[in-house]
């Protein structure tokens, strides 16, 4: 029997505050924080209004060697570990898949994907392809992908490597459990460690950008509201002493 590692899930309470804050703000805090390019090039939101956020399960795929991987969508399909990733899938978990940007490898179809949703899965991300359209679309599973193929996940040049190890996804480096911020902006991969700052951080700058938003609808200098000049802070502050700031999305 094939064996592969689960993943260290990060605290609940890091998920929940995530949610109310969107991609481009987590990439735009951890771009100040050092992470200079934390978003995936290359899957793009396959169902608009979708976003979710959660730990990453990873699978690597690998160019085929007819010595490394047997051919054939239902062969020995306990060896296929494209299976496997998904038997770790617990509720609100992400897989997040190196497809190399193959474009004419299916990594996951109809049944495949009807399984992980049936087990929690919040959504997939895979720098390749996925096939079984119009079935999967019908299942309203969140998707970034680069596109769509009728081929099988070994049918072409790729076959599945390991599970829950490092991979590189749209380039983007991505460690098991890490935590994937996504919607239509695209998907941010943030560090567990990096999390509680981010949160921080994402809130503070939230919080006057409401404040900005409302003056530069009236009309205000674009150079004393954005960013906030420090000579605007105290019309801030009094403004938020009588308006509630909505949480950031």
């Amino acid at each position: 029997m094939t064996h592969t590692s689960d993943i260290t899930r990060p605290p609940k309470d890091l998920i929940d505050a995530l949610r109310e804050i969107g991609a481009a703000t987590v990439a735009g805090t951890l771009g100040h924080m050092g992470f200079r390019n934390p978003h995936m090039v290359g899957p793009v939101a396959q169902n608009h209004g979708k976003s979710i956020v959660g730990p990453a399960l990873t699978l690597q795929f690998m160019p085929q060697r007819p010595d490394l991987f047997t051919e054939g969508e239902y062969a020995d399909p306990e060896t296929q570990l494209h299976r496997h990733v998904l038997y770790h899938a617990q509720e609100g978990d992400v897989v997040v898949v190196d497809a190399r940007g193959d474009m004419s490898s299916g990594v996951f179809g109809d049944m495949m994907s009807t399984y992980f949703k049936g087990r929690g899965g919040a959504g997939i991300v895979i720098d390749g392809c996925m096939r079984d359209r119009p079935n999967v679309e019908k299942l309203d599973l969140p998707l970034w992908l680069r596109g769509w193929t009728p081929n099988y996940h070994v049918q072409t040049s790729i076959y599945p490597n390991a599970v829950n190890v490092p991979i590189a996804c749209g380039g983007v480096t991505v460690i098991p459990g890490d935590i994937i911020v996504a919607d239509d902006d695209g998907v941010v991969v943030l560090p567990v460690a990096m999390a509680a700052k981010v949160i921080e951080e994402s809130q503070k700058h939230h919080d006057w950008e409401e404040f900005s938003r409302v003056k530069l609808m009236e009309g205000a200098p674009l150079q004393r509201y954005y960013p906030l000049h420090d000579d605007a802070r105290g019309e801030y502050e009094e403004w938020r002493k009588t308006n509630r700031v909505k949480n950031p999305s």
